[in-house]
Formats: C-alpha cells, structure tokens, sequence
C-alpha cells in the first residue's frame, strides 16, 4: 500500500520554556507496523497526544488520513494511552456500550469475541480486575475499533514477559486490515521483529527513519543494538 497515512510538517511543541518537539518532519506510511522508539522523555507521548488532537497550541501542521487535526481525523484513529482510561465503576459491558456509542467503526461481536477467548469476565467492575486484566480489556476496546490507524503509547510498559508476547499476538492478529499501527516502546528488543518500519526520537527531533529489514541490512545489527548505539550513556 502506497502513500502516508500521517505527515507531520515542522511541529514545535512547548510546554513553557520547555522544547518537547522541535521542528520534526516525519511521514508514517500506509499499512504498516511502525515503531516510535526512544527513551522516556524524548517526545514519544507528547507527538503520539498532539496526533490525536489532546494537546493544542503547536506550531506546524499535521494531517492525518489527509485531513487536519480535529473531528475528522479522530474518526479514523484508535488509541491506546499509557495509562488506564476507563471508568472504574464500569464493567466491560459498561464498556461495550459506551464504545458503540461513541464510535461508529466499533465491533463489539470482535470485542466480545476476544473477552471471551482470553476467559475475562465481563461484569466484573474494573477496579476489582488487576492492573493486568484491565491493559488486556482496553487494549480489547482499541482494536475492536475498524480504525485506519492505531497508536499505541506504551503498551508493555510494566507488563511481564508473557504478557508482552500476548500484547503483540493481539495487536497483530486483530488490527483492521490495511490499517497503520503504531507502537511507541523504548523496549525494543521485546517487540522489534513486528516492526516493518522504525522512526528514532531523541530530545524531541528525528534521529533515525527506516525501513526495518533496510536499517538491519545496512548495519548488520538488531534494530535494539542500533537503539542503544544512538541512546548511548544509559539513557535508554
């Protein structure tokens, strides 16, 4: 599939005096599964929340899908933050019916499907299911959405190794098809494999931009050895 699905064009984002993300230029193509690699504090979350319009007050353009930041370009994508989101008092039903509520691309057939293959109960309130449970049933919520892009911040952060392999069996077997994904990690060697492109953040500007089996054949290293190359001194 040809073409980009998100183009960022000279963003600068400010918190204060503060530089989060400085001039930054960057395409992310269409269909594929793209990594947003960099310790933390290099801009990961701060683009991943100005792409689907939680932060203002930039400077530059981004458009996703074509279209400029806003309601239109919130339809077409789906996201998972690095925190909890839900409502603790709710159940996963509860869930079920805010989601086809507010999302006209919701399939909640596929979200019931995926509950009950991974056996979660699904009129347990959320605050009574552990911190494990409840990554697994928003990460459900955010891939039954027939999304043309996926942004994940942070999605095996504090998640056992086990864990991190179901996290990435999920997200690759049930993302929509055709669809763009995006993994922000600075845990590279737990999922570079599924990468098919990678974009380096470091101190808010582009670092490095590739095609993955590009960056391993012109370096003859792993997409993690190159990270930690570029992240030297223990910042990653």
């Amino acid at each position: 599939m040809e073409g980009n699905i998100i183009s960022i064009n000279h963003l600068t984002k400010k918190y204060g005096n503060f530089v989060a993300l400085k001039d930054v230029s960057i395409d992310f193509p269409k269909g594929q599964i793209i990594g947003l690699l960099g310790p933390n504090g290099s801009g990961k979350t701060t683009m991943i929340k100005l792409i689907v319009s939680l932060l203002s007050q930039y400077e530059g353009s981004i458009k996703v899908d074509g279209k400029d930041i806003g309601i239109e370009s919130k339809k077409v994508v789906s996201y998972l933050p690095d925190r909890d989101y839900l409502n603790k008092s709710w159940t996963f039903k509860d869930a079920i019916e805010y989601f086809s509520d507010f999302y006209d691309d919701f399939d909640s057939n596929k979200a019931y499907r995926l509950v009950n293959e991974l056996q979660i109960p699904t009129d347990v309130k959320f605050k009574a299911l552990s911190k494990g449970t409840r990554e697994k049933l928003q990460l459900i919520l955010v891939l039954s959405r027939n999304a043309k892009v996926y942004l994940f911040d942070e999605p095996i952060a504090g998640v056992d190794p086990v864990a991190r392999d179901l996290v990435f069996k999920l997200i690759m077997e049930n993302h929509a098809e055709g669809s763009s994904v995006i993994i922000s990690t600075h845990l590279i060697s737990d999922c570079e494999s599924i990468f098919d492109y990678v974009v380096f953040l470091k101190n808010g500007q582009i670092a490095l931009r590739s095609s993955a089996s590009e960056l391993r054949k012109a370096t003859g290293k792993s997409i993690n050895d190159v990270f930690k190359e570029i992240f030297a001194y223990g910042t990653y």
